[in-house]
């Protein structure tokens, strides 16, 4: 985007009329990389033929996003195809590799927070179940504690909450 924002300047310092540069797609260098955020967040077997098209330019102009995006998309593999714990175990220590291979510090900081939770995340496998009902109903006490403006009396804001969210 910088290097469009210089391109812009320099025109404008010329004195000259401005027109981007557009890739075979029809795209500009920024419309290239605000519209191919979306396919970034998807498989690349659902890409449709016009999202193939602007990946491919995407990943030749830059080759850093298609790393970055390949670190992602295997990761995303390892959750949904493994069934197994140790073949999972295995894929993430290849992700790993890939990861220290890349030298992305953001996906080190990842990697890092993956190592030290390791045996915990490596139990979803067990049942294929997480924590997520948990961590649903640990929202909803905030945000009744936050309704209520904090807790005054421990007792009856545990009473309330067993009121409100137990079973029957």
């Amino acid at each position: 985007i910088q290097l469009a924002n210089d391109e812009m300047e320099e025109a404008r310092q010329k004195g000259k009329e401005y027109i981007p540069y557009r890739f075979p797609n029809g795209d500009t260098r920024k419309e290239l990389l605000i519209r191919s955020r979306y396919l970034l967040f998807k498989s690349a077997d659902k890409w449709t033929d016009r999202q193939k098209q602007r990946a491919a330019i995407l990943f030749e102009e830059y080759p850093d996003i298609q790393t970055a995006y390949g670190l992602c998309h295997s990761l995303r593999m390892t959750f949904a195809k493994n069934t197994v714990k140790d073949a999972a175990r295995l894929s993430m220590a290849r992700w790993y590799n890939k990861v220290e291979e890349a030298g992305f510090h953001s996906f080190n900081v990842i990697a890092a927070t993956f190592h030290e939770h390791y045996d915990e995340i490596l139990n979803f496998y067990n049942n294929r179940s997480s924590n997520t009902m948990a961590e649903s109903f640990n929202a909803k006490i905030k945000l009744f504690r936050a309704n209520l403006r904090g807790v005054a009396d421990k007792k009856f804001f545990l009473f309330r909450i067993a009121k409100l969210y137990a079973y029957p």
